[in-house]
């Protein structure tokens, strides 16, 4: 799809209906803690944070599947590897950068980064390839290293984007806003087998100066 969709419009994957701090769709009366517990969804969104509110947050740790910390000012996730049960990461409109750190999470199978500081591609899709095993939609637009229409990339650097990532990510079914189609599959493996051999090639040829 080109031009790809506008940030804020709905994404696949993840109801976006009446979320407020605290959303829930279950959760038990609180105990004497002051928190409810039990909540399969938690928002954070637009609060100005520059730090996750991890007290709150692992309190749900047991149900938690749906975390949204979009539009606030953060760039360390590493004690979300404590919510065992989380599918959906949102993290839309925060500081991360190509270099963040996330724990091991084999639950996620959504993560949402669009419109943070990520430049370099291959470092970062490296870290979402080792730390989340069996992610199946990744929307990263409007960040550097997502070149598209609304960023001032071309269309050629746009498909080149695509084929890249769907290469590293090969149980990837959705990219930003779109489908990831068998055809793409075919053309990252062949377009990124040929850069290997060629790669391959040269190595062998400094060794043997």
């Amino acid at each position: 799809m080109w031009p790809p969709r506008r940030l804020g419009q709905p994404h696949p994957g993840v109801r976006s209906d009446n979320w407020q701090v605290g959303a829930m769709e279950t959760g038990e009366p609180a105990d004497g803690s002051g928190y409810v517990h039990g909540l399969r969804r938690l928002s954070f969104a637009y609060q100005g944070l520059v730090e996750i509110p991890y007290n709150v947050i692992l309190e749900q740790r047991d149900t938690l599947e749906v975390l949204d910390l979009s539009y606030n000012l953060l760039e360390d996730p590493a004690l979300l590897g404590e919510l065992e049960k989380l599918s959906t990461l949102i993290l839309d409109c925060n500081n991360y950068s190509s270099h963040v750190k996330f724990p091991f999470m084999p639950s996620i199978t959504t993560v949402w980064i669009n419109k943070n500081r990520i430049t370099n591609l291959p470092i970062f899709v490296e870290e979402i390839r080792r730390k989340f095993p069996n992610i199946r939609i990744l929307s990263m637009m409007n960040n550097e290293a997502a070149p598209s229409y609304f960023n001032g990339g071309t269309l050629t650097q746009y498909i080149d984007y695509r084929l890249y990532v769907i290469s590293q990510i090969p149980g990837l079914e959705v990219l930003d806003d779109t489908e990831v189609l068998e055809a793409e599959r075919l053309q990252a493996k062949r377009t990124y087998r040929r850069q290997r051999i060629r790669d391959g090639r040269q190595r062998k040829k400094e060794l043997h100066r």
